[in-house]
């Protein structure tokens, strides 16, 4: 069977099209828990990290992904011999696990955040604290987040 240009250009396309679609998949787009764990190698050099410390409080139930409150505090006396260098918060469902990094010093007084973040997707997230003496510490937690529905009320 013969084929002419234009046909062939239309298979060309369709074959184009659906590997474009493959490509921008939303599941190739978010994380996978894979590539937090690689993040979080990454941050702690392959050192072990210790449960505990590290108090993470976020939403169990999220109506709208694009405003969650994520508190963090770690237990550390914040003295010149003993405070929290860094805090990292990593989520495997975003696009890119690593959410963001603080850095703290001992005159930061206390080692406790506050802020809003965006989640993709319903998951778990992690916040590890790198203490002055290279220790490190974790916390997690998880949420759901659920999309809202509008209804139309006649």
């Amino acid at each position: 069977m013969q084929l002419s240009r234009r046909q062939w250009l239309k298979k060309i396309q369709s074959i184009g099209i659906l590997a474009l679609g493959a490509w921008f998949s939303p599941l190739t787009v978010l994380a996978k828990k894979e590539d937090a764990s690689k993040v979080i190698q990454e941050i702690t050099g392959g050192k072990p990290i210790i449960d505990g410390k590290v108090k993470l409080v976020i939403p169990p139930l999220v109506e709208n992904g694009n405003l969650v409150v994520l508190k963090v505090s770690v237990d550390s006396p914040m003295t010149a011999n003993n405070y929290v260098k860094s805090i990292h918060v990593i989520a495997e469902g975003n696009p890119l696990p690593n959410i963001f990094t603080v850095y703290l010093t001992p005159r930061s007084g206390t080692a406790n955040i506050t802020t809003r973040v965006r989640l993709a997707d319903s998951q778990t997230v992690w916040a590890i604290a790198q203490m002055s003496d290279g220790n490190f510490y974790q916390g997690s937690a998880e949420t759901l987040v659920t999309l809202s529905a509008c209804t139309e009320l006649v």
